[in-house]
């Protein structure tokens, strides 16, 4: 009786140290990111933030590589017809959800007719209007069976198009490509993304949501490509404040920022020049203005407000170098557009010119700018404050009163699409895919991200025609015919073009700078 105890006591000593050991063999990585979540249904979703999240809990048809090349994902192989506009997907058959079921077309058939459901009122529903009767179904003008998407068995799906479209492949590495599990989401409706509840297809499943504090996720067990993930847990802390972030990783508690506070990037490039990422980025900074107010609805007050911002002065002294001024919506070299591209006129004017036709301009517009007050709104950030009120000196420079308006980054974009009262506010678009359509689509007629609710038949004629046309040349010309319909109105004002800033800890490994600043889990790995 003593020996049989002493030997279970012996075997739970050796289970206990087992355990021990596999719990210190465990790797860690401590991410920042920008924000927490608005949410996790990859159909209601719009910022990056919930894309870094997206990225590591999903997998659509295809991927990208730590360089930010296209390859295979779900999907290991597929064929394009002759005439570009049907594709069809072969699945991999060892692709398996979080809680082992198998990964079909049907998920993916599921997926693309929720987010075209009006029901599920899907913000980024337009992104893949390219797909046949897409646009219809979302405009509630036909049944969601009508999508041009087909599962002839639970190994092949079917995508066909309205017509060819070059960046379709690309496209789908975006979140709204990615699939979801019917199951969980029919059992749980909205309630899908909770812990616990929350079934997904990538290298991570969500462990844990503590909002202000971490997600949590752990190693998905079930990916088919598992044996190749080192990085066993990761915990995503928000850091609205970049300058906290940077604190914590000198200390040693975050190995990666995935922003960094601009006006500290003397101390950084001085202090952590190995660790301080700085790479050219595929995105936009600019100011929505709301169209829909008098005081701003005359073109020529937008016109007079964008001349008298001096961008230089933004990109040098408010960003330290890490930002371009912009003079236009669609960032420089970007695929499948005009060389030279459409700028705003007064792009080369000098500014003291620049806020004397701005003057001219008010005065055209029969409004004195001593009467003209104006809220400037942006998300919490150092980067963002330290932006507009830059801003906000440069437009009492010709007699325009500006006041600043800070707001909650959690909730932020919601405000902007749902068509929040503001005046003008910050905003930011990364490309999604490598042509200048998405980021001039963001200006159509009912369009979420089209901030402005700004409309105008002559853009929207020729962002059709563009869609609508197969030769690439002729398309980016109707696409510049389109961004200097915007350029001459200025609903939004383009302020400068982004690259992407990081620190990265020295330990970790697999980190590739890309032109979309896209750094899955995956591909990385942590020395001790």
């Amino acid at each position: 009786m003593t020996r049989h105890f002493t030997q279970i006591a012996a075997g739970a000593a050796a289970l206990l140290l087992a355990s021990s050991a596999l719990a210190t063999a465990q790797t860690v990585l401590y991410r920042g990111n920008d924000t927490d979540p608005a949410t996790l249904d990859q159909h209601r979703t719009s910022t990056v933030s919930e894309a870094n999240l997206l990225r590591d809990l999903y997998e659509g048809l295809v991927t990208t590589d730590p360089s930010g090349t296209l390859i295979p994902a779900v999907a290991e192989s597929w064929e394009v017809s002759e005439g570009g506009d049907v594709y069809t997907f072969h699945l991999r058959p060892d692709a398996k959800w979080s809680n082992g079921d198998p990964v079909t077309s049907d998920d993916f058939l599921f997926t693309f007719r929720r987010i075209m459901d009006p029901a599920t009122a899907a913000g980024y529903a337009s992104i893949l209007f390219d797909i046949l009767n897409a646009e219809a179904i979302a405009g509630g003008e036909m049944p969601v069976e009508e999508l041009g998407v087909a599962a002839p068995d639970p190994q092949t799906l079917v995508i066909t198009l309205r017509g060819p479209t070059p960046y379709f492949l690309e496209l789908l590495t975006h979140q709204t490509g990615k699939p979801l599990h019917r199951a969980s989401v029919e059992a749980f409706g909205d309630d899908f993304t909770k812990p616990g509840n929350l079934v997904s297809n990538g290298a991570y499943m969500l462990e844990s949501f503590t909002p202000n504090d971490r997600i949590v996720m752990q190693k998905n067990p079930n990916f088919w490509d598992a044996d190749n993930v080192a990085i066993d847990t990761i915990n995503y802390i928000p850091f609205e404040d970049r300058s906290a972030c940077l604190r914590r990783f000198e200390a040693g508690e975050v190995q990666i920022c995935s922003d960094v506070p601009a006006e500290q990037m003397a101390y950084m490039k001085e202090n952590l020049p190995d660790n301080l990422r700085i790479a050219p980025y595929l995105g936009s900074y600019y100011l929505p203005v709301k169209v829909e107010k008098e005081k701003l609805a005359d073109p020529r007050v937008r016109q007079a407000i964008s001349m008298v911002i001096d961008r230089d002065f933004i990109a040098d002294e408010v960003w330290q170098g890490t930002m371009l001024p912009a003079f236009s919506l669609v960032p420089p070299g970007i695929a499948n557009y005009v060389d030279p591209a459409p700028e705003l006129d007064y792009a080369g004017m000098d500014l003291l010119d620049r806020e004397d036709a701005a003057i001219a301009l008010l005065e055209e517009a029969g409004v004195d700018p001593a009467t003209l007050q104006i809220e400037l709104s942006y998300n919490s950030s150092e980067n963002h404050k330290n932006t507009m009120t830059a801003v906000a000196d440069m437009l009492k420079n010709i007699g325009i009163t500006a006041t600043l308006n800070e707001m909650e980054g959690t909730g932020y974009f919601n405000y902007l699409r749902e068509g929040g009262d503001f005046d003008i506010v910050r905003a930011g678009w990364i490309g999604d895919y490598n042509d200048p359509q998405n980021f001039l689509y963001l200006n159509e007629s009912g369009v979420s991200f089209n901030y402005p609710h700004w409309s105008n038949a002559e853009y929207d004629s020729r962002m059709k025609a563009a869609a609508e046309t197969t030769d690439l040349a002729a398309r980016a010309e109707i696409l510049a015919e389109a961004e200097r319909i915007y350029l001459a109105e200025v609903p939004s004002i383009p302020i400068l073009y982004y690259s992407s800033r990081a620190l990265v800890s020295d330990r970790v490994s697999g980190w590739e700078d890309n032109l979309l600043d896209n750094h899955a889990t995956r591909w990385l790995s942590l020395s001790e």
